[in-house]
C-alpha cells in the first residue's frame, strides 16, 4: 500500500508506459501490415494474438533479467568489435525486417499479382488460409523478441521495481490492442500509406542492423522523418478526397 502512495513509483509508472508506447509503434505497423494480408474475419483474432506474444515475450524476458542483462557481455570480438547476443538477436532482427518489408514493398508496387488467384476448392481454401495465418503469426512472434528484447533492456535502465515494469508493459499492450485496428485499417484503405509504413520498417530495420554493431540511431530521428512524410501524404489524402468530391458532383 505504501507503495501504492509513493508519487514516484507512478512517476516511474508513467513513463515506463510512455516509453513501451512509443517502443511499440514500429510493431504495430508490422503487426497491421501482416495481419493486412489475412481474411478480415480474422484479422482481429491475428492482432490479438500478435500482441499477445508480444505481452509474453516482454513479461518472460522480464522475469529473466539476470539472463537478458547477460546477453549484454561480449561473446566474441571481430575485427576488434565486441558482439554479444544482444548483438546478434538484434542483426539477426534487424535483417528479417529489412527482408521482409523490402519484400512486401515489392508486392505492393511492382508484383500484387504474386498472391496468385484464390483457390476455388473449398478444403484448399481453408487449408491455405490456414497455412497463411500461422505463417504471419510465426513472423510476429520472430520479430516481437527482437522489439521486445531492446523494450526490457531499455526498461531496466529507467526502473529497478519488477512490478513498475510488468504494469507498464500491461497497460502499453492495452493501449497497442485498442490503436492497431483503426491503424491496421486506415493502412488498408490508403496503399500509399501503407508503402510509408514499410519504408518505415525498412528504417527501423537498418537501425536494429546498426544497433548490432553499436552505432547507435536515435529513433526520434526515424519518427520524424515518417511524421515529415506522413503530414505530407495526409495532405495528399485531402486533395484527393476533394477532387473525388468536384468530379462526382460535376458528374
Amino acid at each position: 500500500m505504501d507503495a501504492l502512495l509513493d508519487p514516484n513509483i507512478w512517476i516511474a509508472f508513467a513513463m515506463l508506459t510512455a516509453l513501451e508506447i512509443v517502443l511499440g509503434v514500429d510493431n504495430i505497423i508490422f503487426i497491421s501490415i501482416l495481419v493486412g494480408r489475412l481474411p478480415p474475419e480474422v484479422r482481429d483474432k491475428a492482432r490479438r494474438l500478435g500482441l499477445g506474444f508480444a505481452m509474453v515475450s516482454r513479461l518472460l524476458l522480464l522475469f529473466s533479467l539476470s539472463w537478458v542483462m547477460s546477453l549484454t557481455a561480449d561473446l566474441f570480438n571481430v575485427l576488434g568489435q565486441g558482439i554479444s547476443g544482444r548483438d546478434i538477436v538484434l542483426l539477426l532482427g534487424g535483417l528479417f525486417l529489412l527482408y521482409k518489408a523490402s519484400h512486401e514493398i515489392f508486392v505492393e508496387v511492382e508484383a500484387p499479382e504474386q498472391d496468385g488467384p484464390p483457390p476455388t476448392d473449398t478444403a484448399a481454401v481453408k487449408a491455405a488460409g490456414n497455412r497463411l495465418f500461422w505463417s504471419i503469426i510465426g513472423q510476429i512472434a520472430v520479430i516481437d523478441i527482437v522489439f521486445s528484447l531492446d523494450s526490457v533492456i531499455t526498461a531496466v535502465g529507467m526502473v529497478d521495481q519488477i512490478g513498475v515494469m510488468v504494469a507498464a508493459v500491461v497497460t502499453s499492450v492495452g493501449v497497442m490492442l485498442v490503436a492497431a485496428k483503426p491503424i491496421g485499417e486506415f493502412v488498408d484503405r490508403h496503399p500509399s500509406v501503407k508503402v510509408l509504413a514499410l519504408a518505415f520498417l525498412v528504417m527501423v530495420g537498418m537501425a536494429l542492423t546498426a544497433e548490432a554493431f553499436e552505432m547507435h540511431v536515435p529513433k526520434g530521428y526515424i519518427y520524424a522523418a515518417m511524421a515529415f512524410s506522413l503530414a505530407v501524404e495526409a495532405l495528399n489524402i485531402r486533395s484527393r478526397g476533394k477532387r473525388r468530391k468536384a468530379a462526382e458532383a460535376a458528374a
